[in-house]
């Protein structure tokens, strides 16, 4: 049986997953988060940044659908989300990892204006904050994923932990 305090954590995940607060995730809501992050940086959706977004926002679906969707219906529902990708993914962080980075990659490179390779924290804390995450905890979580503390977030910093925060133990 899951825990309470594990179902509202699982529960806010899912939340964050369901962009459009429709009571399921579905492919509109990776779009829609693409869709929403080009905004947000001022980033064309045709340019090479935005195709990426929007490529890397597919492959995220497809590969969440493959491990959770288990009626085939295009659409994950929360208790497919608990049972299906949750415990799969926790159980291998770094498949939901690999599922997440040509999404991440994208992200970041989009967030990254001046073209170093990483987004700033502040960046970053746009990032979180168009995905979902309220104002008021945006810029501590992207300043903790700048565990070096040189105000930069690369790859290296937020695939990992991006997958333990969707992993998180019972």
């Amino acid at each position: 049986m899951v825990s309470t305090e594990y179902e509202r954590r699982i529960a806010a995940r899912f939340a964050t997953f369901d962009q459009d607060g429709n009571g399921y995730i579905d492919g509109l809501d990776f779009s829609g988060a693409a869709k929403a992050l080009l905004a947000e940086f001022g980033v064309a959706a045709r340019s090479d940044k935005g195709q990426a977004l929007y490529a890397g926002a597919e492959a995220f679906w497809q590969g969440m659908a493959g491990i959770a969707d288990r009626d085939g219906d295009q659409r994950i529902t929360r208790e497919e989300f608990v049972t299906g990708a949750v415990k799969r993914l926790r159980d291998n962080p770094e498949r939901f990892a690999e599922i997440a980075r040509p999404f991440l990659h994208a992200a970041l490179h989009v967030a990254d204006t001046d073209g170093d390779g990483a987004a700033t924290v502040t960046d970053t804390a746009r990032v979180l904050r168009v995905l979902g995450v309220p104002e008021d905890l945006a810029g501590t979580i992207a300043a903790g994923l700048d565990p070096d503390g040189d105000g930069r977030v690369d790859e290296a910093e937020i695939v990992p932990a991006f997958a333990r925060y969707f992993t998180v133990p019972e």
